[in-house]
């Protein structure tokens, strides 16, 4: 919307500013954060005055039974703020800017539907497995041939560390998109168990894409560091710059001890922005790093999972895995903040792989 203003340069040479990524990028994440923050205590009051409290598992960790009845759907407030900015600052006739948030939106619906089934319906398991992962697999194969519409025959993938490897999967293509966004939806939604632990590496997650996608939507920079170039993918830097902004003020609620939980709502959500965003900017691999604490985190329930049907023998305390370390005795502030870091470290990682290669 303000995006437009530039075109009045001319007669203000001020708009131009408008123009600028970077400049957008920077109030799309203030924008989303003062929306969150304004948002935040009221979304709260109306969670609590329609009784939508989380339910707590008996057989986990038992510090976790005093949170029973924490408001709970609160990505709805990382939705409504997200999409303030993105249709604020966002250049709206970007096609990559519809697929990211098309991705948020259709897999918070799915999240949605799941929280409201549980928590208001008060159906115990929400959506099945199979109409969850029904639902998540047609929405991913919609968006996945929407990207694939946008760049015909191009099938290849960017394998970090390497300048020059770009293997080209065919007719793989598609089922691997699939399984970037349904993986990447449900890695998000695993890692939401503490007080803050799936919010912290979204933010930095985020902030890491906003780096990378404008540098793959760079010309200059993308010969430079010799990466595959993708004409227009740097207008998604402005979408997660507001997606930084939106788990920013949900930090805010979300922090130890919580005042509010994200539910599949958020979670689902984040999970499809992320993927779309990694597929669309070409780093599908790289999001294996620099989502590090996500992957850990899903490979835990499906290693535990598949050892108990093996062996009936469980690999980690109870999964997934930061509750085995809750469980081990480390305090829930410190497994959180331990994440984060991990999380940073990672994402760092990521970042230097665009030169070490």
């Amino acid at each position: 919307m303000l995006y437009q203003l530039f075109y009045l340069h001319h007669m203000v040479p001020a708009l131009n500013v408008f123009r600028y990524i970077t400049f957008r990028s920077i109030y799309a994440t203030l924008t989303a954060l003062a929306f969150a923050l304004l948002m935040g205590p009221l979304l709260i009051r109306a969670l609590r005055r329609l009784q939508i409290g989380q339910e707590v598992r008996d057989d986990g960790p038992q510090s976790h039974l005093s949170k029973k009845g924490t408001p709970t759907m609160g990505g709805v407030l990382i939705t409504g703020s997200l999409l303030f900015s993105v249709l604020l600052w966002a250049d709206l006739t970007n096609r990559y800017v519809w697929m990211v948030v098309a991705s948020f939106l259709a897999n918070g619906a799915i999240g949605f539907a799941d929280d409201y089934l549980k928590v208001v319906r008060k159906r115990s398991k929400g959506l099945s497995a199979r109409q969850k992962f029904s639902l998540q697999i047609g929405v991913a194969l919609l968006l996945s041939l929407w990207f694939m519409s946008s760049l015909p025959g191009d099938t290849r993938i960017v394998v970090p560390f390497f300048k020059t490897l770009n293997p080209a999967l065919g007719v793989f293509f598609l089922p691997f998109l699939v399984l970037v966004l349904v993986g990447t939806a449900n890695a998000v939604n695993l890692t939401d168990g503490l007080d803050g632990l799936a919010i912290g590496p979204t933010i930095v997650v985020s902030l890491s894409f906003v780096v990378i996608s404008y540098l793959v939507g760079h010309h200059l920079f993308a010969a430079y560091l010799k990466i595959l170039e993708v004409p227009g993918a740097g207008e998604l830097a402005v979408v997660m710059g507001a997606m930084v902004g939106a788990a920013l003020g949900f930090l805010w609620f979300n922090t130890y001890p919580a005042q509010v939980f994200m539910g599949d709502t958020g979670s689902l959500a984040i999970g499809g922005a992320i993927g779309m965003a990694a597929i669309i900017t070409r780093q599908e691999l790289l999001l294996l790093i620099v989502g590090g604490v996500f992957v850990a985190e899903a490979l835990s329930v499906i290693l535990q999972v598949g050892s108990y049907k093996l062996r009936k023998k469980r690999i980690f305390r109870m999964a997934p895995i930061h509750h085995h370390f809750e469980l081990g005795g480390v305090s829930e502030p410190k497994v959180i903040v331990r994440f984060w870091i991990v999380s940073v470290v990672l994402a760092l990682i990521a970042l230097s792989t665009f030169k070490l290669r």
